[in-house]
């Protein structure tokens, strides 16, 4: 008997870890299991022989999207290509919507189910894609709360799994000892920066940011300044704007850089659902192309782009979006929260709030779990398993 074969396909750092995350709980279960797709290197160490890396796949805005069009179409094609000569019995796919929801369809053509995790912002924007949806995917894992509903309502088998981060997300034990290690001085104020994780929103936010960290230095001389760098990211790409600032770069370290954080400032994505399981009061930002900024918003549906926000239901932390992202805003909200004890925390409540409602801890085994079961559903009806889900 074959072993079971599985195609798993991310495009971004996120999607990586949480497929990697995914796999590494998946494993035990399943003896022999063979994976192949697209990822980075959290599904290289699960054994994943990938086709495409992330660092390649990651970017942002509809102009970028556009210009690396031939590219993701090649990767598309040999995705297939792969699909059409291994034959999985099933395909997880993460995240990546305007990719991977065009690959669900393909696959369906060619009777791969799939399950897909980590849904599109559906109640973001594009809305229609939830028919598409419906009629390509076998079973969606959501990681928020008030996404269960929508496929819910649409007709399309869910699974509230949790957020994977719950688990993931630990700050340094010791946070004088980690700013110590660091070069800086556990008495004074911290600002951590978090630019982005693709060298594109790097090159959008990096100079408001900076700007922003030059007038906060002349206004508040005790600051200290953290500045979180992306795994997929190399610090060369950080030095040329922030000159000489006096910036202490760490790579690998998002946690224990937002754990010892008096705020932060950071970029709209995944590290904001970061900063709030950490509990640290930020500013969130975010700059993409004048082009895909005109195109997008006229299909954004929320009052709110940061996840704590939308959580909440409410503004719990400022946004700074494309022209109200400047360095004066960024100096001006960063000082309104350091300056006012009352303020941070009554951040730091709603914040322990937005925490809860991400789901208890486990989500990447019960996300595997869903997996499991579609896997057995397989022609494997024998699958070897290890034990666990049955």
């Amino acid at each position: 008997m074959n072993p079971p074969r599985l195609l798993i396909c991310c495009g971004e750092p996120s999607g990586d870890l949480y497929g990697g995350e995914l796999l590494r709980c998946l494993r035990p279960r399943l003896n022999g299991l063979e994976a192949f797709g697209l990822g980075g290197d959290h599904l290289l160490a699960e054994q994943v022989a990938l086709l495409g890396h992330v660092r390649d796949l990651a970017m942002v805005g509809i102009v970028e999207v556009l210009r690396h069009l031939g590219k993701l179409r090649r990767v598309f094609n040999a995705v297939l290509a792969e699909v059409d000569r291994r034959r999985p019995d099933l395909a997880v796919l993460v995240d990546y919507p305007s990719f991977n929801l065009r690959l669900a369809r393909a696959l369906k053509r060619r009777g791969v189910p799939v399950v897909y995790y980590v849904s599109p912002q559906i109640w973001a924007w594009k809305g229609w894609r939830i028919r598409e949806i419906r009629r390509n995917v076998a079973h969606m894992l959501v990681i928020f709360p008030f996404e269960e509903a929508i496929y819910e309502r649409a007709g399309v088998p869910v699974t509230f799994v949790g957020h994977p981060l719950v688990d993931l997300v630990r700050p340094a034990p010791d946070r004088a000892a980690f700013l110590r290690s660091a070069g800086l001085d556990p008495s004074r104020p911290v600002i951590a920066v978090l630019p982005g994780s693709r060298p594109t929103e790097v090159r959008h936010n990096l100079p408001a940011l900076a700007g922003g960290l030059v007038l906060l230095a002349e206004r508040r001389p005790d600051l200290q300044f953290l500045l979180a760098v992306a795994p997929s990211l190399e610090p060369d790409v950080f030095r040329g704007e922030l000159g000489t600032l006096p910036v202490a770069l760490l790579a690998g370290q998002t946690h224990a850089v937002l754990g010892a954080a008096t705020v932060a400032l950071v970029a709209s994505g995944t590290a904001t659902v970061e900063a709030a399981l950490v509990g640290t009061p930020m500013v969130v930002v975010y700059r993409v192309s004048p082009l895909s900024y005109t195109l997008g918003r006229r299909m954004v549906r929320v009052p709110h782009v940061a996840m704590a926000n939308l959580i909440a239901g409410r503004e719990v932390v400022r946004e700074l979006i494309q022209a109200d992202f400047t360095r004066e805003t960024v100096a001006r909200e960063a000082l309104a929260l350091l300056e006012d004890p009352a303020r941070l925390a009554r951040v730091r409540e709603e914040l322990a709030q937005v925490r809860d409602r991400l789901g208890a801890p486990g989500a990447s085994g019960r996300a595997a779990e869903v997996v499991f079961k579609y896997l057995l559903r397989s022609e494997h009806k024998n699958l070897d398993t290890a034990g666990g889900y049955m």
